[in-house]
């Protein structure tokens, strides 16, 4: 399954890594309650076990698995689609998650989170270059304009979303009233989560 099954919060705690990227389940940036840091049935003085470099790579898999919301399949195969790009195959691999549909959606604030831009993508409210899109895992081109689709730009989820977003990453542009973003350019890797090691993904399929 791409999604998250059971609670986020515990998944966040078992993989010591916030999926949400907010920090919310470890209450360190602005979480509405104040979260275990450690894993599900440890006391909240045990020391995390030590793993060995297979469980890292392994660990640091899940990790960016759960955070873009793919299946395993879907995860292999964006890895070896990276593998195919010159330059950096670990950069390539995350700047491929990056240029998802869903994850742009994301992005650009028209959802709360990957699993609310997954959805709004399903049903059919988006449009790409005037064209609807409703695969989630669709990789955008840079300069791909992306649109709510004109019956559903009342939606109170999308306003909610719009109304709580304070900036976007630098590779996309937002127009709120107009209800519509462009992906400007690929991501530099400056500009992702920094508590990602995608080269232990590397490892993880070339050992």
């Amino acid at each position: 399954m791409s999604r998250i099954n059971g609670p986020v919060y515990r998944l966040s705690r078992r993989l010591g890594f916030s999926v949400l990227e907010t920090g919310a389940e470890f209450n360190t940036k602005g979480g509405k309650r104040k979260g275990r840091t450690t894993a599900p049935g440890k006391a909240p003085d045990a020391r995390p076990a030590k793993l060995s470099n297979y469980g890292q790579q392994q660990r640091e898999k899940q990790r960016i698995r759960f955070t873009y919301g793919v299946n395993e399949r879907q995860f292999y195969n964006t890895f070896v689609k990276a593998q195919h790009i010159k330059g950096n195959t670990a950069h390539n691999f995350l700047f491929l998650l990056e240029s998802r549909l869903d994850n742009l959606v994301y992005r650009m604030n028209f959802a709360m989170t990957r699993r609310g831009a997954r959805q709004l993508v399903n049903h059919g409210h988006i449009l790409v270059d005037g064209h609807k899109a409703d695969i989630p895992s669709m990789i955008i081109k840079p300069g791909s304009v992306l649109t709510i689709k004109e019956s559903s730009r009342d939606m109170a989820s999308i306003k909610e979303a719009l109304d709580a977003s304070v900036s976007t990453v630098p590779f996309v542009e937002v127009d709120k009233e107009a209800k519509k973003g462009k992906y400007v350019r690929l991501p530099e890797r400056k500009e992702l989560n920094t508590d990602i090691n995608e080269a232990l993904v590397v490892e993880f399929y070339n050992r």
